[in-house]
């Protein structure tokens, strides 16, 4: 793991980014519910994904499925002041709340993240190109949306759970992807 990503996780702090009755549980490695069939995923997966999608700082990342601002958080940490997070999340109450969890760092009031309350798959045009995109729920079938493929950077990364796999698309050219598949992770599905 890489010095940025390895301080991020230092000094983001999972517990501030769970609600209350589940607090006691941050330091476990596993899923925690966040409210509205929505989990926190397990540290372990959160540091997988991450690692693969090898976030530097100055990039401007999109982080779809935000949740409850967790990834946001650690990416804005490693993007830093030069860097740009933009965070999407569908679900209104889940966006308010994963809004004021990252704002708690002073991520929004240093103009690194911008938090949206609105469908993902459409991704944010206005941002794009984007160095990487992080994807936090899991797709149905094989098939990123031309959103996301369009609005990222040529040599940038998506890295997106789809069914039981996390999967790196790396953008080689317009229309040509590398393709690489890491089985056996659960997630809750993209909505």
């Amino acid at each position: 793991m890489n010095i940025a990503l390895k301080q991020a996780f230092k000094d983001i702090r999972r517990e501030d980014f769970i609600p209350q009755d589940m607090k006691p549980f941050a330091s476990l490695n596993e899923a925690l519910p966040i409210g509205f069939n929505q989990t926190i995923s397990q540290p372990e997966v959160v540091r997988f994904m991450l690692e693969k999608l090898n976030p530097e700082p100055g990039q401007k990342i999109m982080d779809i499925g935000a949740g409850s601002g967790w990834t946001t958080a650690l990416l804005a940490k490693i993007a830093g002041t030069k860097g740009k997070v933009i965070a999407i999340e569908i679900i209104p109450q889940l966006a308010k709340f994963g809004e004021k969890n990252v704002a708690s760092y002073g991520f929004i009031e240093k103009g690194i993240v911008k938090y949206l309350c609105q469908d993902g798959s459409h991704g944010y045009p206005e941002g794009a190109p984007y160095d990487r995109i992080l994807v936090s729920a899991s797709l149905s079938k094989k098939e990123l949306p031309n959103a996301w493929k369009e609005q990222l950077a040529r040599g940038g990364k998506i890295v997106a759970p789809i069914k039981n796999s996390i999967w790196v698309f790396t953008k080689n050219s317009k229309d040509e992807f590398q393709e690489e598949e890491y089985p056996g992770f659960a997630f809750v599905p993209f909505v």
